[in-house]
């Protein structure tokens, strides 16, 4: 049952209702290959990015026949993203339309450590500190980056230098 306002009209509001029933039946039409459901099955369960496991998952609910409303509910996103995920789904023709899901534009900041891994890693060796945490005084002394003591971790794990606790 629809609520009046001052300076509505009924007619307006049948209006407003019959153009969501309209929009609701122009719903996007996706035929799905046996391979591909299989895939979307496989990669939404599987794959390393959470990023890609939701497009996969969205896509198996549209394979499945469940509503766009119904799909960003589940999934936890907005009708925008559906079909930016339905597009990319139905562009992705060249490598294949799940591949197309796989591919993450998202680059990232540089890494400034990095940058200056081979001078970080030769000061260390020259240099061995006893903890972390004056791993972390050292590589900020010498290169002025001030890095979290979990972000230094993560730094000598990649670069595979070791440090006592």
């Amino acid at each position: 049952m629809a609520i009046l306002f001052a300076g509505e009209d009924r007619s307006e509001i049948i209006e407003a209702q019959q153009e969501s029933q309209n929009r609701k039946q122009e719903m996007r039409q996706i035929k799905f290959t046996e391979e591909e459901i299989t895939q979307l099955k496989y990669e939404s369960l599987y794959h390393k990015h959470a990023l890609v496991r939701r497009r996969m998952q969205a896509l198996l609910l549209k394979a499945e026949g469940l509503s766009h409303a119904k799909i960003g509910e589940i999934v936890d996103i907005c009708p925008t993203t559906l079909r930016k995920y339905f597009d990319t789904f139905l562009n992705g023709a060249e490598a294949g339309r799940v591949e197309a899901l796989k591919e993450l534009k998202y680059k990232g900041k540089p890494n400034r450590l990095m940058e200056k891994k081979v001078e970080i890693i030769a000061h260390l060796e020259e240099n061995p500190p006893a903890t972390q945490k004056e791993a972390q005084a050292k590589i900020k002394e010498l290169t002025g980056i001030q890095r979290s003591l979990p972000q230094v971790r993560e730094f000598l794990k990649k670069t595979r230098f070791v440090v006592a606790r």
